[in-house]
């Protein structure tokens, strides 16, 4: 049995046609009547019923839209907020670059002038190795034969003296710590004048040895060199005495001294090279 397609329902058809027609002639008469009439009445009276109904729904979708505008915006601010990122580590790689310069010419500058006070030849030197342990009292600086650096030769830093060049290579030269237990200093404590050897320790202290116990410091006063035995020159900061220890039976007293310079942040130094004119020590602060 053959099933056909089902035909269109007609009154469906009129139906359409009667409704444009209605939508016709009430907007013909829409337009036409004056502003009382009664389908511009009808209109008010409807806005004016869904008024609440449209307000309600307003109020009930605004915190979507508002949810939807804040993800929006977020989006737009993570993409503002990367590239201002990236500006921001820009900026603070070149404010790092430009702080190290000028950290590099204070310490520089200081060095010139603590050299400069003192009239010393003098050869600038980096520190390129500093002691790979606490047993090691030893630095190496980028200077060497080639620059003229012999072995015995003073080094010092802007905070007082470092050492003694101990080996030299064409292009390098290894500085023997005052801190090193092999090292001796002819010194004198500089508000009394009077002289003792400071020696370096194992751990890596000084002590201000052979000091008459007529003359005993007192902790804070300042050590510098005595420039006697022609190793190094007269004036520069050994360090500051720490304690004093005058057992009785013993024949020196035991003084504990501490070094200004800071071995462990050393960057840069002086080679005393040359003639040195001995320079009598005045107040050092």
């Amino acid at each position: 049995m053959r099933i056909g397609q089902p035909e269109p329902k007609r009154g469906n058809t009129r139906l359409l046609v009667i409704l444009i027609v209605a939508s016709l002639v009430l907007l013909t008469v829409y337009f036409r009547e004056g502003d009382d009439g009664l389908l511009h009445e009808a209109r008010r009276i409807t806005l004016g019923a869904s008024a609440p109904i449209a307000r309600l729904g307003t109020a009930i979708t605004s915190p979507v839209r508002a949810v939807g505008s804040f993800f929006e915006g977020l989006g737009v601010s993570r993409t503002r907020l990367e590239a201002l990122e990236e500006q921001n580590a820009e900026l603070r790689a070149r404010l790092a670059e430009l702080e190290e310069a000028r950290q590099e010419n204070e310490r520089l500058r200081a060095l010139v002038e603590f050299a400069e006070e003192r009239r010393f030849s003098k050869l600038g030197a980096r520190v390129i190795q500093r002691p790979p342990s606490s047993w090691e009292g030893v630095i190496m600086v980028d200077r060497g034969a080639e620059d003229g650096v012999e072995p015995g030769m003073p080094v010092i830093s802007a905070q007082g003296l470092v050492g003694q060049v101990a080996e030299v290579s064409a292009h390098s030269a290894t500085v023997r710590l005052i801190t090193d237990r092999q090292s001796g200093v002819a010194a004198m404590v500089q508000s009394s004048r009077a002289l003792g050897i400071v020696r370096g320790s194992i751990d890596g202290g000084l002590t201000l040895d052979f000091l008459d116990r007529e003359f005993l410091p007192q902790p804070g006063d300042v050590v510098i060199t005595s420039g006697l035995g022609g190793v190094y020159p007269k004036g520069i900061v050994v360090g500051d005495v720490v304690t004093v220890d005058d057992r009785r039976g013993e024949l020196y007293p035991r003084i504990a001294i501490t070094s200004r310079v800071p071995v462990d942040r050393l960057e840069e130094v002086f080679v005393l090279v040359g003639a040195m004119a001995e320079v009598d020590a005045g107040e050092v602060e």
